[in-house]
């Protein structure tokens, strides 16, 4: 399906804007004025429709039991929603650690070609990424969100919290393999090595919340919030409305990485008596 889908998507941008744009969208050259949204019908074609599709097939009409494995019911608490914020907002200092110890890892001298190899290809990611979010209005930024928060997530979480954890589980018998097996695999399939411990981190909130609630939807939001939240400050940032550097990642001390360990903790527990529709600090 992802060869299927990528073809229509070469055939869209050479329909649009020509063959020459269609081999600099392939070969990333930011030169071209067209490759912006060039990238983004690549992104939306080849990429997230495809993700979305499959899931829904797989489950429809494959194993035939979409409510198990989709989980889209909005049957859960509204607080749910609140928490999640909350946990989103606080982890940040987390993820900032991660990523300083992401990047800090290298493989050994014997697999030197290879991480030169992975830089090399993450490069290349993040020139397309900053092709295509070059924000010049605010309608630019919501294109973005649109695209990169709300269907992306929605997306990868049908895949992953939905399809692919559900599997998991069946397979090992256990959910917190499980979560855990999928949010590797979920950061694995990103292709961004030294963004790799973040992203399972991530994959780890997104496959808990759905394993507590019982919806896909509470990842798809907390999904959302992650990549909305970077799009709109990178937009902010871009039209010098703020000072901080999204690309940052030494903006947190050490009280403020302890702190937000603990709050996390706290508000996870929260968030899984509230869903058990439990006391939410009682156990």
């Amino acid at each position: 399906m992802l060869i299927v889908c990528s073809l229509i998507a070469a055939g869209i941008i050479w329909a649009i804007f020509g063959m020459k744009t269609l081999g600099d969208t392939f070969g990333f050259n930011t030169q071209n004025p067209h490759l912006g949204p060039a990238l983004w019908t690549l992104q939306i074609v080849s990429t997230t429709l495809p993700l979305f599709i499959a899931p829904l097939i797989f489950a429809r009409f494959i194993v035939r039991e979409p409510a198990d494995y989709l989980k889209a019911t909005f049957k859960f608490p509204p607080v749910l929603l609140v928490l999640i914020l909350s946990i989103m907002i606080c982890s940040s200092p987390v993820m900032e650690v991660l990523v300083n110890v992401n990047q800090k890892l290298a493989l050994p001298a014997s697999l030197k070609s290879l991480e030169d190899a992975l830089r090399t290809m993450e490069a290349q990611a993040q020139k397309a990424t900053e092709a295509m979010l070059q924000m010049k209005t605010v309608w630019d930024m919501l294109f973005a969100v649109l695209v990169v928060g709300l269907l992306t997530a929605i997306a990868e979480e049908f895949l992953f919290r939905g399809a692919l954890q559900t599997i998991m589980i069946r397979l090992t018998k256990n959910p917190h393999a499980a979560i855990w097996i999928t949010a590797i695999l979920f950061s694995a399939f990103h292709m961004e090595f030294f963004t790799f411990l973040p992203r399972v981190a991530l994959g780890v909130f997104f496959g808990y919340f759905v394993m507590w609630s019982g919806s896909i939807w509470t990842s798809v939001w907390a999904h959302f919030l992650n990549n909305a939240t970077q799009v709109v400050i990178l937009y902010l940032y871009q039209q010098k409305r703020i000072t901080l550097d999204p690309n940052d990642q030494h903006v947190f001390n050490y009280q403020s990485y302890a702190l937000s360990v603990i709050i996390i903790l706290i508000l996870l527990f929260m968030y899984r008596n509230t869903a058990k529709g439990k006391s939410p600090l009682l156990s």
